[in-house]
């Protein structure tokens, strides 16, 4: 089986195959400093909460977008599962061919949502992934990656309001039953989702427009992308999985070459 580690600047998202088939998916919270023998502590714990040993697991892949955890993730990864891990970034096969001005810019995580969808889906696609950052990608027809955009994501959207305001509230993030709101907790619900689903459409129709591809797939990935994917047309498939299939992705095309 196979262990695919997604480190996000929130959370620290780990998926099982077993082949091509995801059988568990559990967390940790990136924000919580922890130890290399905490890390392992509970990766063993979640492994064995959904009735899983160390020794089914044949090999671990690695995304990461926060350097800072990466040193006790990394040694907890080899100490307690026992596997040295596959670190996506330069040097391994994806598939993909970058062709930005300056391709080591773009993030693992970028990298292994465009593998996941022009794999999944082919191209030319236009994948998006609602993270702490929402981020807009293209993959043309021939498996290039040709552009990126990056925006603030509806979380730091909504972190701001309450942070930075004296007072308004904390909310939770959803949409409310009409945009016509009629208090403070509705109307910070309704500026944050609706201002993502205007963003959205607006970036997506943008990049039809300038890129020349009128057949170009739109695929979200992302915890709140369900949200702006239930609301809007420009969204052609919601993959909530699709970050942890293109680990598996990579970790096939590489694993003869290890």
């Amino acid at each position: 089986m196979l262990l695919t580690v997604d480190v996000g600047n929130t959370n620290i998202t780990f998926g099982v195959f077993d082949k091509k088939e995801l059988l568990h998916t559990f967390r940790l919270m990136t924000s919580t400093l922890r130890t290399s023998d905490e890390y392992g502590a509970a990766m063993l714990g979640l492994l064995s909460h959904n009735g899983m040993k160390k020794e089914q697991i044949e090999g671990v892949i690695v995304a990461s977008v926060v350097p800072n955890v990466m040193h006790a993730l990394v040694g907890a990864i080899e100490r307690y599962v026992g596997h040295k891990p596959m670190i996506v970034g330069p040097g391994l096969k994806t598939g993909i061919h970058i062709v930005t001005e300056n391709p080591k810019e773009i993030g693992p995580d970028r990298i292994v949502d465009a593998v996941g969808a022009y794999e999944k889906y082919g191209g030319p696609v236009l994948v998006l992934d609602f993270g702490t950052a929402t981020t807009y990608d293209l993959v043309n027809e021939k498996g290039e990656f040709v552009a990126g955009i990056t925006a603030p994501g509806i979380k730091i959207s909504a972190k701001a309001l309450w942070e930075d305001t004296a007072k308004l509230p904390e909310v939770e993030i959803k949409k409310p039953d009409s945009i016509l709101a009629q208090n403070t907790v509705t109307s910070m619900q309704a500026g944050l989702v609706y201002g993502q689903i205007g963003q959205t459409e607006y970036i997506v129709n943008k990049v039809k427009e300038e890129s020349g591809l009128d057949n170009i797939k739109v695929v979200a990935t992302g915890g709140l992308g369900s949200i702006i994917a239930d609301e809007t047309d420009v969204i052609e498939v919601y993959d909530r999985m699709l970050t942890l299939d293109g680990l598996r992705m990579i970790y096939e095309k590489n694993a003869a070459r290890a």
